[in-house]
């Protein structure tokens, strides 16, 4: 095959490229990450595993742009971002990236269906195929029956799934999530966590999933850990 026929090479979804981060407390420096590396591609579901204190969460907020790295580049979609305005990375976060967290965060006055919508209303997509999208992802995750009903009223599956579905609402390239199952018992532990790999599969978007459950970690495509700051495949 020729330079003109030969496919172009992939780009990641998400790249971080020797990240530091570091805080002070008072006269001492304490280093969280130091030159960490990860690439994440598109399809791709990739568990963070590490000790509480080891720097998961700091990745996971440098990766998803809700902090500057202390040295380093976070790549999204091939893009460079540390000299980006505060702005444009909020603008940025807005469209490609998409969170999932331990704790729902649903807006409890809204129905499961309404807490779709939002997030691409205020991306300026129009109510009609704000809705259509949300109705859509409902009855993918088999909540199809359950979009009128409030946070409140549904069960903690029920809500993390409803979590799930506003995060890839607005089609990102990545979703991040921090221990999307640690307040479930393992059997719905278990179905959400299906949940989030098959939409990545059928999305095609790039996930990673900080999570102490190891067996829920071995069904993903990829597993990494933190080591004195680094970055480290595991088998």
């Amino acid at each position: 095959m020729n330079d003109a026929t030969r496919e172009p090479a992939p780009t990641p979804a998400l790249r971080l490229e020797g990240i530091e981060r570091r805080y002070g407390r008072g006269e001492t420096t304490i280093e969280v990450l130091c030159g960490a590396d990860l690439t994440l591609w598109p399809g791709q579901s990739v568990a963070l595993i590490a000790p509480s204190g080891a720097g998961k969460s700091t990745l996971l907020h440098l990766a998803g742009l809700l902090e500057r790295a202390d040295g380093g580049e976070v790549y999204v979609g091939g893009a460079p971002t540390s000299a980006m305005s505060d702005d444009r990375r909020t603008a940025l976060r807005r469209v490609e990236i998409g969170f999932v967290y331990q704790f729902h965060h649903l807006l409890p006055e809204f129905s499961a269906a309404e807490n779709i919508v939002l997030p691409q209303m205020i991306r300026g997509l129009g109510r009609a195929e704000a809705t259509a999208r949300a109705r859509e992802l409902l009855a993918y995750l088999g909540l199809a029956a359950r979009e009128k009903h409030r946070p409140a009223e549904l069960s903690g599956g029920e809500q993390q799934r409803v979590a799930i579905a506003r995060a890839v609402a607005n089609a990102p390239r990545i979703v991040l999530a921090d221990e999307p199952t640690g307040n479930l018992d393992p059997k719905t532990a278990g179905h959400v966590f299906g949940t989030l790999t098959e939409l990545v599969k059928a999305s095609r978007v790039a996930a990673l999933v900080a999570t102490h459950n190891l067996d829920l970690a071995a069904r993903m495509d990829r597993r990494v850990t933190l080591r004195e700051g680094r970055v480290e495949e595991m088998a």
